[in-house]
């Protein structure tokens, strides 16, 4: 069940706060004023979902026993049955404890996993469907790097997503993701099980987060590779940036050095900033403990 004490707060907190911003709130707090109002407001949106569709399913009952009604309320019933849960969980997930880095871009890592050439292009296909998500959301979505199969898969894809709330909407998505179906590379008609693993990042503030010793990495440059024609002369661009304390290797091989360079260092801060955060909660567990 859902604490409805810890509800009726929320939403009184979040009215006191939009009283204050329309009476007009001291400038000295109306920065903090509408930074809580922000973040309370797609819990109240979501609590406000919730109990409408709670309130629907009372009413809709109560017409059961109609029989004139009984029909239209047997099918709102059953639409309502199907919807709560899928509502109840977006509400649990909006009231857990917000992440100071909830607000950030991410840094979106999938790789492919058992499977073969079957589960690179899954990869790929998750690599599509991430990116068509970003899009209809408004976010911007970078790839920063890019190794591809000759079927077209993903051996390796690296992208940055920026926009509001992106870490916080896309954190839970880490993990081993698995297919079922018959890939494009079976000619029998066998059901073959892929996976692919999806690590999703917290940006780190370049100055803030992570300080990175110049002594602490190597960075070689490479030619990167290509089909050819336009490309076959094209000077030594690809980065490697090795980190020597942790063993961490990121690489970007995009036609400018300098923006690969730029790419490398921001994933390289990412990696090191989330070993940061969970060797921090692995930390606060074991005091708990």
């Amino acid at each position: 069940m859902l604490p409805e004490d810890r509800l009726v707060q929320i939403v009184q907190r979040f009215e006191f706060l939009e009283a204050r911003l329309n009476a007009g709130a001291e400038p000295a707090r109306i920065a903090e004023i509408s930074r809580e109002y922000a973040e309370l407001k797609p819990v109240v949106d979501e609590i406000a979902a919730w109990r409408t569709a709670r309130e629907g399913m009372a009413e809709a009952q109560a017409m059961l026993a109609d029989p004139e009604m009984r029909e239209l309320a047997e099918d709102e019933v059953a639409r309502l049955r199907e919807a709560l849960p899928a509502l109840e969980q977006k509400l649990r997930i909006a009231l857990l404890p917000r992440d100071a880095a909830d607000a950030r871009p991410a840094i979106l890592e999938i790789r492919p996993g058992t499977g073969g050439d079957e589960a690179a292009l899954f990869a790929g296909d998750l690599l599509a469907m991430y990116r068509r998500h970003a899009e209809a959301q408004g976010w911007d979505f970078q790839v920063l790097e890019l190794a591809e199969t000759e079927l077209g898969g993903v051996k390796e894809a690296v992208a940055r997503i920026a926009g509001e709330g992106v870490f916080a909407r896309l954190k839970y998505e880490s993990g081993v993701h698995r297919v079922q179906r018959v890939p494009a590379t079976e000619s029998g008609g066998r059901i073959h099980t892929s996976a692919a693993t999806v690590a999703v990042l917290p940006e780190a503030a370049e100055d803030a987060d992570i300080d990175i010793p110049a002594g602490d990495i190597r960075i070689d440059t490479m030619r990167a590779s290509g089909a050819g024609g336009q490309h076959v002369n094209t000077t030594d661009s690809a980065v490697r940036i090795t980190h020597l304390p942790t063993g961490i290797v990121v690489t970007s091989s995009e036609k400018s050095q300098h923006q690969n360079r730029a790419n490398a260092m921001a994933v390289l801060r990412a990696r090191l900033y989330d070993m940061q955060r969970q060797k921090a909660d692995a930390d606060r567990a074991a005091d708990r403990k």
